[in-house]
């Protein structure tokens, strides 16, 4: 069937709106996609509602969190409709919408995750049923809740040489593991561009670090990179998630602009590093999806401290900025059709689940 997938990610840019043709397993055709950007005042906004869902005990309401999930649902609407208008569909040739929403908080060590946006109101805005709520589940049976796009990696790799590792860099970063005996493992690696863009807007005035140019002209410290690294998260085995809170700049306060950018963008390439020695077998290469692989200086450091081959997923013939909502999409009909989207060695959910609350239009 026809799907449509929506991500609002960690690095708060904006929606990225993917429609699919596929079955849920082996079938995968990319149809249209489309990207809605945020503007500034939403993104602070939007920075604001996590930084209070992160301090609060358990989900509940809170006016601000209340005020911006409305509007982020009705710019999910927007997402919608123009990724119609330009793949030149209509709703009812649409099966399914997969709506991630936005994790304003995750929580798992305390059994909970939370995304805000209004699932049923985007159903009924189309008339298309809508699966939300997809991490929810899995959580609540024991499990991390994240990541979940490594059922999709696997889709998507299935004539790859094995071992292949697949490496998402948005706010936060994860990698899907695919032995060469099938074996799936995926976890978080820490931060992706989150710090990063915390540290040119707060100290530059940007958004984010466009192309790496910044961090490619400041010089890492590696001795605050070293106190970082220490945390212990990095040690403890996968299955693993974490927050984009989690980790703060304050670890480089007092550097220079460049410095500061190339010490954080190292920070990310070391935890990549880190996060391969958890793995049973090394790849030779890391393919890379989401927006930090248009951060030259983020791939070379990549490159470096793994010694491996680090190459844009875009060379597959993968669009490496839609798959993120293209794997909403596919987890939507597999959940149509009662199939798992996280396991043991992604999540670290006892068993195979299906993930996911169906709202019909």
């Amino acid at each position: 069937m026809l799907a449509i997938g929506l991500m609002s990610g960690t690095s708060r840019d904006g929606i990225d709106a993917a429609l699919i043709e596929t079955d849920g397993d082996r079938r995968v055709e990319a149809v249209a996609f489309h990207a809605l950007s945020y503007d500034d005042g939403f993104r602070t906004r939007l920075a604001e509602a996590c930084a209070r869902a992160m301090a609060m005990a358990a989900p509940g309401f809170e006016p601000l969190i209340g005020a911006v999930e409305t509007e982020l649902t009705e710019r999910h609407v927007d997402a919608v409709a123009d990724l119609l208008g330009r793949s030149g569909h209509i709703a009812g040739d649409v099966g399914v919408i997969g709506f991630h929403g936005h994790t304003v908080a995750h929580r798992p060590e305390r059994g909970w995750t939370w995304q805000i946006g209004d699932a049923a109101a985007l159903a009924g805005a189309f008339g298309i049923p809508v699966v939300g709520d997809l991490r929810g589940a899995d959580v609540i049976a024991g499990g991390q809740g994240a990541p979940l796009l490594p059922v999709y990696h696997r889709a998507l790799a299935v004539d790859l040489p094995k071992p292949a590792a697949v490496l998402n860099l948005g706010g936060v970063a994860n990698i899907t593991f695919i032995g060469s005996d099938g074996t799936l493992i995926a976890f978080d690696t820490g931060m992706a561009s989150g710090l990063i863009d915390n540290w040119m807007w707060t100290h530059g005035g940007l958004a984010f670090d466009e192309g790496g140019a910044t961090a490619a002209r400041g010089r890492p410290d590696e001795g605050r990179l070293a106190t970082m690294m220490a945390d212990p998260w990095f040690a403890a085995p996968p299955p693993k998630s974490i927050d984009r809170e989690a980790f703060s700049i304050a670890a480089t306060q007092g550097m220079s602009l460049e410095d500061g950018a190339a010490t954080l963008t190292a920070f990310t390439a070391a935890a990549v590093a880190r996060a391969i020695d958890h793995l049973p077998e090394r790849p030779t290469h890391i393919h890379v999806a989401g927006g930090g692989r248009h951060n030259a200086a983020l791939m070379a450091m990549i490159a470096e401290r793994t010694g491996l081959a680090v190459e844009p997923v875009d060379g597959l013939g993968w669009n490496g900025d839609a798959i993120e909502a293209q794997g909403f999409a596919y987890m939507a009909v597999r959940h149509l059709n009662g199939l798992p989207i996280s396991f043991p060695g992604t999540t670290g959910v006892p068993a195979p689940m299906t993930g996911g609350v169906l709202f019909r239009a």
